[in-house]
């Protein structure tokens, strides 16, 4: 059901600002299924479908295909993947939210692009669509005319991104504080933030919580073994022997984790310099934190700035909220 409401409610809080300012909404939203009616998500909430994926007169500047179980059966329906083409082909924006994605490969115009799903169905989806390039380290990729963002709430990120593509960022900012929401995570986000992805990989989290906590904070200062050790009283040894066990990590592998996921946030988010960056999270040189996103991404902190920054804009846009599936 998010993936159809979290993006529906970020355009209508857009429509409604505007509305309050005294300007028209400048997105006209339309919930689309395989046929009018109720569309019942997988929450057991209906959702009421005012158009159908069939309708040859069925017009918008942006469409957004929504995810679910249905979503992904809906790549073995060929009436249906038939319908999504034709429409795909008149609008000039089109973009899936998480399993979206399924049936918007299955039209074969994504062949060749990059795009990004939900986690956990990266596999399925190589199997099925392999002349697609997976990007892992994603919430969302724009290989325009073609989008496509990861799972559930990145589907409000990736729309938060459309909002301030076609109005700016101070009514994109405005948006997201009224949904109590970032602004936008960066596109170049990884799915997991480090920290989780550490905690989820962890025997026992908590054990030591307050130090990973003062680390997040203090990515500039000196995190060596020896200061970490300190700060909870222990041999550096002693110290390096439980935070393995308890974090499954060795606490200069953590550090520079933590530091890569602030090194990402900053390339996709502001004008700062790479040697700027590089200080500020704590490596000692812009060539050490380089070799580091080499290594763990693959990508230079360059080109990595390169893909994942917001585009330029593509003016003005209609909405369309799209499901594809009555049995998502």
């Amino acid at each position: 059901m998010l993936d159809v409401t979290g993006p529906l409610e970020v355009f209508a809080m857009a429509n409604a600002c505007c509305q309050t300012a005294g300007q028209p909404p400048p997105y006209e939203l339309v919930v689309v299924g395989t046929e009018t009616g109720p569309v019942m998500t997988t929450s057991g909430v209906a959702i009421m479908a005012t158009r159908s994926l069939h309708d040859p007169a069925l017009q918008a500047d942006t469409l957004l295909i929504a995810g679910g179980v249905g979503a992904r059966r809906a790549v073995r329906d060929p009436a249906l993947i038939a319908a999504l083409t034709d429409l795909c082909k008149r609008v000039p924006r089109v973009g899936s939210i998480c399993t979206g994605l399924f049936p918007l490969a299955a039209t074969g115009l994504l062949n060749g692009t990059r795009a990004t799903t939900h986690w956990a169905h990266f596999d399925e989806f190589s199997a099925l669509f392999p002349h697609i390039q997976l990007d892992p380290h994603a919430l969302f990729v724009d290989d325009a005319p073609y989008h496509s963002s990861a799972g559930i709430t990145a589907g409000i990120d990736y729309s938060l991104s459309l909002l301030e593509t076609d109005l700016g960022r101070p009514l994109a900012l405005h948006v997201a504080r009224n949904l109590v929401v970032f602004l936008k995570r960066p596109g170049g986000q990884a799915q997991f933030s480090a920290p989780l992805a550490a905690q989820a990989a962890a025997d026992d989290p908590d054990r030591f919580g307050p130090l990973t906590q003062w680390v997040m904070q203090n990515l500039a200062a000196d995190l060596s073994v020896e200061v970490l050790a300190d700060r909870v009283a222990m041999s550096p040894r002693n110290f390096a022997r439980r935070f393995m066990q308890a974090m499954n990590v060795t606490p200069g592998k953590y550090v520079e984790m933590m530091r890569i996921d602030a090194a990402r946030r900053s390339l996709t988010d502001g004008n700062q310099s790479i040697t700027r960056i590089a200080t500020r999270c704590g490596f000692p040189s812009a060539e050490a934190m380089r070799l580091a996103l080499k290594r763990h991404l693959d990508i230079s902190p360059n080109d990595f700035r390169a893909r994942f920054r917001s585009t330029a804009p593509l003016g003005r846009a209609i909405g369309i909220g799209a499901e594809v599936s009555k049995s998502q």
